[in-house]
């Protein structure tokens, strides 16, 4: 099915978890979403088929997709719920500064912002050691990336999570979820998938900092006044902990996981 189901090797960590030996992950039979959004759980920009089946992260966003009009709709979970269970944390790891995310945009559509402003702010802010985690284009953008090296961070990129004509980083999510484990911190411009991500590894949360602007930005769900209203106990430099982790499980599923059998069953693999 779409290629977009194999973004961030998310596809190679649901076959892995469901006991498929394949050097390429088989096909999903169907829709799988591959980022946190407050829509119907689908990317707008991709064509899809009437009457296949969603497999989405969690109910919220199924209860989104039925009134839209999505029948076909199952809750999964999100597959970095499922490779915490298949790479459980060491004890007692240390944890030490923040792995920050910029807001990006991708292929299709470019961020427009004021790098420098984001910078003094990240570094009047946070205290410890502070990696910042780019997408790829701004990684190979060496006006950008320069800013954050010459600012003293760590400048690191999980790598390329694939496209309609090439395939990703099979071990991009693996290696997103090992950096978040060494961090206290995990911060953003704008809560995002990474940010949740952070949260369910166990970091600390912060969102602040100018949002940023993306080029012909799509207000249809509400955009980012409604990421605001619906979730401000998340935003700020400091953050309720307990609270930002009901709120995590529920938006990634977490609770909701499968069994492999059952995967296997939706995805249709044998």
């Amino acid at each position: 099915m779409h290629r977009a189901n194999d973004y961030y090797g998310h596809s190679a960590v649901l076959a892995r978890y469901c006991g498929v030996p394949d050097e390429l992950p088989p096909r999903i039979h169907g829709y799988l979403q591959h980022g946190w959004n407050i829509g119907d759980g689908m990317a707008g920009d991709h064509e899809w088929v009437a009457g296949v089946p969603l497999f989405l992260w969690s109910e919220r966003t199924r209860r989104r997709a039925w009134s839209l009009g999505r029948r076909h709709t199952y809750v999964v979970g999100a597959p970095i719920a499922y490779l915490m269970l298949l790479d459980p944390a060491p004890a007692d790891a240390p944890r030490e500064g923040t792995i920050w995310y910029p807001f990006h945009g991708w292929e299709g559509q470019h961020v427009k912002g004021d790098h420098d402003r984001l910078i003094d702010q990240i570094r009047s802010t946070e205290p410890g050691p502070v990696t910042v985690g780019l997408y790829w284009q701004e990684y190979k953008t060496p006006s950008v990336c320069r800013r954050y090296e010459d600012a003293g961070f760590r400048v690191i990129c999980h790598g390329y999570r694939g496209d309609a004509r090439q395939l990703g980083d099979a071990g991009f999510l693996e290696g997103q979820l090992a950096e978040l484990r060494r961090h206290r911190r995990v911060a953003s411009n704008r809560l995002s998938s990474a940010v949740w991500y952070g949260i369910l590894a166990g970091c600390e949360p912060a969102v602040y900092g100018d949002p940023m602007t993306l080029e012909n930005e799509d207000p249809t769900h509400g955009g980012q006044a409604r990421i605001r209203r619906q979730w401000a106990e998340l935003h700020g430099e400091q953050v309720d902990g307990a609270v930002a982790r009901a709120a995590a499980v529920e938006e990634l599923g977490a609770d909701r996981l499968a069994p492999a059998a059952e995967l296997r069953r939706l995805f249709r693999w044998r």
